[in-house]
C-alpha cells in the first residue's frame, strides 16, 4: 500500500515562493507515476486540477498552463520524495494542494487525468496573500 504525505505549505506574500514535498513509501513505489493537484477554495474533491506531473523515473514532466515558468515538479527517487518548487507564487495559487500517485509500472510518459491516480495525500494549505 503505497501512502503519500505533504509537507512545506504556508502563508506567503505574492512573488513568494514555496517548496513543497512529498513523502512516499510502500512497495514498489518509485516505479509509480506521480502528480500534484489542488483544490481552490470552494471546489470539490473532483474538481481539482493538475498542476503538474511526472513519470516514474523524472524524464517526463508536465505542467498546467496557469503554472509553466513559475513551477517546478522534480522526483527523487534515492529519497522517494516529490517536488513542487513554487515561485512567483499568485494569490490564484490559493489552494490545498495534494500530491497523487497512479501506478504506471515504469511508464515512459506522465499522467495528467485525475483517473489516473489512485493514491492521494492529505494535502497541504498554500496561501498567497496580496
Amino acid at each position: 500500500q503505497v501512502q503519500l504525505v505533504e509537507s512545506g505549505g504556508g502563508l506567503v506574500q505574492a512573488g513568494g515562493s514555496l517548496r513543497l514535498s512529498c513523502a512516499a513509501s510502500g512497495r514498489a513505489v518509485n516505479s509509480y507515476n506521480m502528480g500534484w493537484f489542488r483544490q481552490a477554495p470552494g471546489k470539490e474533491r473532483e474538481e481539482r486540477d493538475i498542476v503538474a506531473a511526472v513519470n516514474w523515473n523524472g524524464r517526463s514532466t508536465y505542467y498546467a498552463d496557469s503554472v509553466k515558468d513559475r513551477f517546478t515538479i522534480f522526483k527523487d527517487n534515492f529519497r522517494s520524495t516529490l517536488y513542487l518548487q513554487m515561485n512567483d507564487l499568485k494569490p490564484e495559487d490559493t489552494a490545498v494542494y495534494y500530491c497523487a500517485a497512479g501506478d504506471g509500472a515504469y511508464s515512459s510518459t506522465y499522467y495528467n487525468k485525475r483517473r489516473e491516480y489512485d493514491r492521494w495525500g492529505q494535502g497541504t494549505q498554500v496561501t498567497v496573500s496580496s
